[in-house]
């Protein structure tokens, strides 16, 4: 079956419940900690009250004493009632022979002895009492005079300074709104640094590459010559390509710091805002210098000008031009260098890429087969493999895949390993994360009827009996009807070597054993389902790129026809007739052989769809047996002349 897009389009409905959200009412954040001024201060009230409780619970626990007169003192020390009486300063506690305690105050000018004998108690009844003296400190003293006074005034500061905090970090905000949030990469941190022995592959990349680093390392050399580096290199290619892994390598090797920002940063909805970012960030770099300045998709900020959109004072323009002023800044002395990463240098605008500035433009291909398996086994240090493990056979099948999509390939086969809790990874684990990466996860509860499940198959041998019957198509690694991802079933071709350009022959053949599926479908159960959809939308597309792009229409001739827009109409009436009728006769041309190839083999195609409904997957091996069994020479490796094949890679159908 023909497979879906693997992602959900942006705007199509979500099959996920909708997370319940966790946002507090409005009263609740307007009196109990919300952002606002008023927030803050019912919190700061609550806590003060809170604490007082709790003093108050800690007071009332304590037992109050007795104060009692002088006069009763001396009387009770006469009785022989007082077993110890404590002086601390004015302050007397009384101690009873019934474990009672009592407090009372002296005269301050005269000691305690001479106080009681004015009550009229004698020496020899004064020694029957303990007497004992507790001196109060300086600190104590005051602190018990002050205390009443000082600490109101130290909560209402604090409570002053608590609100106005949030007052100036807000004031502070509007302060730094200007300043570059550019992430720094300390050379001297070997967490964070990447050199080139990290980035396999982009051989001629690291080259150009390695220039920069000796200039930034031994700046001298080439000033003393007359020779100045570009201040600006560019690194053009697909995305997961490796732009940023290389730009931090450059840092790495020449151990300078390493100023990082995202294009779309530098823009805010306030003019001007941008441009001071610019700004501040090339001053950090320049105090910094030899540094290196990395603008991660620069297109967000570097489109062309002009375009009227955002008007004369466009926040996006400006940047731009404080972008354009830094760089023409620089003195030929100045160790800076700016990189800059993009997938889209069409769009970017000339001003941009003019001697001077990106003069130096570095493109980063797809990997080839030996660097891809160069790229696994970097990928590969840190992972236990089995014996089984060739990352050989993994190259060899992963034509088109990007540094990052052969990250997550070794990523995705060590989750299926520790999945099934093993200790290391497999050669199928491996295999499986291919497919995984390519189409999505099988879905093994998307059951098939037994109706669905054969019309599945015998369409799946349509492609696959197709693709290796016409000489300039893909050989057949794999046939499945085992729905992964959106696609019920699919099959997988591979060539034999990378392909950097594809000819007109094998359009054809690619487009016939497109349709092959659909063409098995209309043989075998006179009807056809909604299952080609999408390869009637692929091959569609490619005849009309055939026709409009790459000229390989005969009766159009070798013509590159722009795109039609609304406004923009780069050919007549009569000539979008002639290319849709064009279209339309490659793809007719193109189902007439495929339903020849279906029709001549039709005891193989019933022989791959029976197999299949058995055993619901097929690798190449099996594959070849039951063509060799139905009298078809499987495809052979070419060992001489040029293998051309598609730049996009495996062929999923």
């Amino acid at each position: 079956m023909a497979p879906l897009p693997r992602r959900r389009q942006k705007g199509a409905p979500s099959n996920k419940p909708p997370k319940k959200s966790s946002k507090r009412p409005s009263w609740w954040r307007f009196l109990f900690g919300g952002p606002s001024f008023m927030g803050n201060f019912i919190s700061t009230v609550l806590i003060f009250l809170i604490l007082m409780s709790l003093y108050s619970l800690v007071a009332e626990s304590v037992k109050p004493s007795v104060e009692i007169p002088l006069s009763t003192v001396a009387t009770d020390v006469a009785a022989g009632k007082i077993t110890s009486i404590t002086v601390s300063g004015d302050s007397l506690e009384i101690t009873y022979k019934d474990a009672t305690t009592k407090t009372s105050l002296k005269d301050p000018s005269a000691g305690l002895p001479e106080t009681l004998a004015t009550y009229g108690v004698t020496p020899d009844e004064l020694r029957q009492v303990a007497i004992s003296v507790q001196g109060q400190s300086g600190f104590e003293f005051w602190f018990l005079t002050l205390a009443p006074v000082i600490l109101p005034l130290i909560f209402i500061a604090f409570l002053f300074w608590f609100l106005s905090r949030q007052v100036k970090g807000a004031g502070m905000q509007a302060f730094t709104f200007g300043q570059s949030k550019a992430r720094i990469t300390d050379p001297a941190d070997a967490t964070q640094r990447v050199t080139f022995a990290d980035v396999a592959g982009a051989k001629e990349a690291k080259e150009e590459l390695l220039e920069i680093v000796d200039f930034l390392k031994n700046p001298k050399k080439f000033l003393d010559i007359g020779a100045r580096i570009p201040k600006g290199i560019i690194l053009m290619g697909a995305p997961g390509t490796g732009k940023t892994l290389l730009a931090r390598a450059v840092a790495g090797e020449a151990s300078v710091p390493f100023f990082s920002i995202s294009g779309s940063e530098f823009v805010e909805m306030f003019v001007g805002v941008g441009a001071s970012r610019v700004r501040d960030l090339f001053q950090l770099a320049k105090k910094a210098a030899p540094a290196i300045i990395f603008v991660d998709e620069i297109d967000a900020v570097g489109r062309v000008r002009g375009s009227g959109v955002g008007g004369g004072n466009d926040e996006r323009e400006q940047t731009l031009n404080q972008i354009l002023v830094e760089m023409d800044g620089f003195e030929p002395t100045e160790k800076v260098v700016v990189m800059a990463a993009t997938n889209r240098p069409d769009v970017l605008d000339p001003a941009l890429l003019r001697p001077g500035r990106f003069d130096r433009r570095v493109t980063i291909d797809l990997p080839d087969r030996k660097d891809r398996q160069k790229i696994l086994e970097v990928h590969a240090r840190s992972k236990p493999f089995g014996a089984d493990v060739d990352l050989a056979v993994v190259a060899e099948r992963t034509p088109g895949f990007s540094g990052a999509e052969l990250y997550s390939l070794m990523n995705e086969g060590a989750i299926l390993a520790a999945r099934e809790n093993r200790k290391e990874i497999t050669q199928y684990d491996l295999i499986r994360s291919i497919e995984k990466v390519m189409l999505g996860p099988e879905r093994k509860s998307h059951l098939l009827s037994k109706k669905e499940k054969e019309l599945t198959a015998y369409h799946e041998a349509g492609h696959a009996l197709v693709s290796s019957i016409l000489p300039n198509a893909d050989p057949v690694h794999k046939i499945s009807i085992i729905s992964r991802g959106r696609a019920a079933g699919y099959t997988l071709k591979l060539p034999f070597e990378d392909k950097k350009m594809q000819s007109k022959k094998q359009f054809l053949d690619d487009i016939a054993a497109t349709l092959g599926g659909y063409v098995a479908e209309e043989m075998l159960f006179d009807d056809v389902t909604t299952g080609p959809s999408n390869d009637l939308v692929v091959i569609t597309a490619l005849a009309r790129e055939m026709v409009t792009r790459y000229g390989m229409s005969e009766k159009l001739g070798p013509i590159a026809f722009g795109e039609r827009q609304m406004g923009n109409e780069p050919y007549s009436e009569h000539v979008a007739e002639k290319i849709d009728a064009e279209v339309a006769r490659i793809i007719e041309d193109a189902k007439a052989r495929a339903k020849q190839v279906l029709t001549d083999h039709r005891d193989a195609l019933e022989a791959i769809a029976k197999a299949l409904i058995e055993k619901e997957t097929i690798e190449r091996p099996d594959f070849e047996q039951i063509l060799v069994l139905n009298g078809i020479t499987p495809k052979q490796r070419e060992v001489e002349g040029v293998v051309i094949a598609p730049a996009t890679g495996a062929d999923i159908v």
